[in-house]
Parts: structure tokens; C-alpha cells; sequence
């Protein structure tokens, strides 16, 4: 059972930043620091600049403010005997920079608030009171206890920015291959957000290039592209250039660069096609969805390949706010006999959480 009590009692990292008398510094620009100065705006809370690491800065403004380098900030403070909160406005997906962060971290208060990858709010405790009853269903639906620490790991993570907590939790995908997914000489995979065919590659290599057929889905056209040429020469290889989605149908998709291709209100016309639909009842037996906030449509677009072969599933559940409980509500009410692990993988923030179901 999930300890309310322990949870709501801690300090979330917007009380913190409410009632400190330190200057409040944000480290890093874009999209992520946006979403950042809104939220602290929204709560009268001042900013006192922004900061990035020293290569990065040419003299420029964001937002009004100038982009001071991070050595600038730290002479300023060690001369006039002050010291600063940071919050962290950019993710972290590799060691270098996750090691460089932690460096940071030991010298100076940094936290990092978390915001849904889609839609940008907060999570709050109040999310946590009111959706108690879901957190403490999928709680109770967890197979080990790795599952457990992480899923209350990623929750604190959550509430009060403080970036330890995703290390007490953070595996490697190794593990999850060897301890859950198990990959047979037989399988049929599914790829759904294939990217640059990254994924397909690994899949190839943990099965020593013995499987039985890959549909790999990617609806940006560039990252098809080279999803295509990565993929040229492996055999019983399937590539769709559409998105994954509930039905057959045409969806407008913004046309953002890297693994960013999502569902939106400006974009290009993209076509759409269920998992179902490209099966056509065939057996598929591991299954990946990673597809930017689209996840509970596709795996509506799943549910009769879900219901009748139980494939392996992998499901990103960071994307929107409350995925960590409603995709593993909605796959137990598709099919009850899953077993359900969670794992997250070195990132910061929260953003490479994920689902794993296998048939018990």
C-alpha cells in the first residue's frame, strides 16, 4: 500500500520556492524554461535570471532577461557571500550531462519541477490526494519490488523536484530485457514511434538477428527517412510512415524535430492506422509504444491483438500527467492475466519512465 501519509507530508518543490528568501536562478532556455517562468509567474514567485553553461552563451536575452554564463553566476555569488536556488529547464538523457548535473547538485540547491511532456502543468500533491484510489490500484497491480520503489520513487520525484529520488530508482534497460521482457528467437515485434529505427536495431541485436517479423511505425517524414535506411538490410522488416492511433484516419501533426512528432492543432496532414488494422488478427508478441502522448489511443488501436495473443508490452508513461495510472488501468481492463512492472531508465526529469506488462 502507498504511504498517503509519508507523501503528502513532504515539502513540494513550489512551497519551497514560495517561501525562500534565496535568489531563484533557472538553468537552461527554451520550451522547458517557459513552462517554468509560467508556472512561477502564476504564483508571484520572482525569477532572478537565467543561466547556461558557458559554451552556450553569446550575450543574448530570453524572456528579457540576459543569459549569464554559469561561472558568472557562481564568481557573483561566492564575492558577495550569497547563495541561490537552480531550476533545472532542460532534460538530461545521457551519462555526461546527468554527471554534470549531479556535480552541480552537490554544490548548490537544484531542483527540477516536473511538468507533463504534453499540456506542461505541474504535478501536485493534490493530484495525488484526489486520484488516490487510482495510485493505490496500480500500487497494488505491481509484480516486484523494484516496481513498487519505483513507481513511489518517480511519485516523490514528482512532488518535490529533488532529483535523488529518480536515482534511488534508476535501472538500466539490460535489466529489463533479462528480467521481464525475455525476448524469444520468435518473435514478432511491434515499434510504434520507431524514430530513427534505434530501436528496431536494438530489438535485432537482443535477438542475435533471429525473429520472426518487425512493423516499425514513425509518422515524421525526416526521421522515416532514416528509419528506412537503418533498416535497409534486415529482413521480414515492415515500415509504415504514419502514426500509431485508435482507428484509420488522417491526424494534423506538428512537424518538430528529433522524437517530438505529436498529435496538434497546426502541423501537416499525417495518416493514422491502428495496430489492429496492419495485423489484421495476426500474433504479435512484444509490442513498444513510445509516441508522444498518443499512447492510450494506440493502444485502443491494439486492444483486439491485445485480448487475443497477450503480447509483451513496453509503454512510455511520462507524456501526459496521470499516464503512470491510467495506461495500466486501461490495459488491465483490456486484459486481466498481465503482469505489471515499472522501470525508469537514467534521465532527468521523469521522462523515460516506463510500463512493462507481460502475460502471467
Amino acid at each position: 500500500m502507498i504511504n498517503l501519509k509519508e507523501l503528502l507530508s513532504l515539502e513540494s518543490c513550489w512551497e519551497r520556492l514560495e517561501k525562500t528568501d534565496k535568489p531563484i536562478l533557472i538553468y537552461g532556455m527554451g520550451d522547458g524554461c517557459l513552462k517554468l517562468m509560467k508556472e512561477l509567474k502564476k504564483r508571484k514567485i520572482p525569477v532572478s535570471g537565467i543561466f547556461a553553461s558557458d559554451e552556450f552563451v553569446r550575450g543574448h536575452y530570453f524572456e528579457g532577461h540576459l543569459v549569464h554564463r554559469l561561472s558568472e553566476i557562481e564568481e557573483s555569488a561566492v564575492k558577495n557571500g550569497y547563495d541561490f536556488i537552480i531550476l533545472l529547464a532542460f532534460a538530461a538523457g545521457y551519462q555526461e550531462l546527468i554527471t554534470k548535473i549531479d556535480d552541480l547538485e552537490k554544490k548548490h540547491l537544484l531542483l527540477m519541477p516536473d511538468t507533463a511532456v504534453i499540456g506542461g502543468e505541474p504535478f501536485l500533491k493534490e493530484h495525488l490526494n484526489e486520484r488516490y484510489n487510482d495510485f493505490e490500484s496500480v500500487y497494488s497491480m505491481l509484480e516486484d519490488d523494484i516496481s513498487c520503489n519505483t513507481f513511489e520513487s518517480v511519485l516523490k520525484y514528482k512532488i518535490t523536484g529533488e532529483l535523488k529520488y529518480l536515482r534511488e530508482c534508476t535501472t538500466t534497460t539490460d535489466e529489463a530485457f533479462e528480467n521481464i521482457i525475455k525476448l524469444g528467437t520468435n518473435e514478432t515485434y511491434v515499434d510504434l514511434g520507431a524514430f530513427n529505427g534505434d530501436t528496431v536495431l536494438d530489438f535485432v541485436e537482443r535477438t542475435n538477428y533471429s525473429y520472426k517479423e518487425i512493423y516499425a511505425l514513425e509518422p515524421n517524414k525526416r526521421n522515416f527517412k532514416k528509419l528506412l535506411k537503418n533498416t535497409e538490410n534486415l529482413k521480414h522488416t515492415r515500415t509504415f510512415n504514419c502514426a500509431a492511433w485508435s482507428e484509420n484516419t488522417t491526424l494534423i501533426f506538428n512537424t518538430g524535430g528529433g522524437r517530438q512528432s505529436q498529435v496538434s492543432k497546426k502541423g501537416i496532414e499525417t495518416q493514422a492506422v491502428s495496430v489492429d488494422s496492419i495485423l489484421n488478427g495476426k500474433k504479435a508478441t512484444y509490442i513498444k509504444y513510445d509516441v508522444e502522448g498518443a499512447e492510450k489511443e494506440a493502444i485502443k488501436g491494439s486492444m483486439q491483438t491485445i485480448k487475443a495473443h497477450s503480447p509483451k508490452l513496453c509503454v512510455a508513461v511520462y507524456h501526459r500527467l496521470f499516464d503512470m495510472i491510467d495506461i495500466p488501468l486501461q490495459i488491465e481492463k483490456i486484459n486481466p492475466n498481465y503482469k505489471f512492472y515499472f522501470r525508469h531508465y537514467p534521465y532527468y526529469p521523469a521522462w523515460e519512465t516506463n510500463l512493462f506488462c507481460v502475460n502471467s
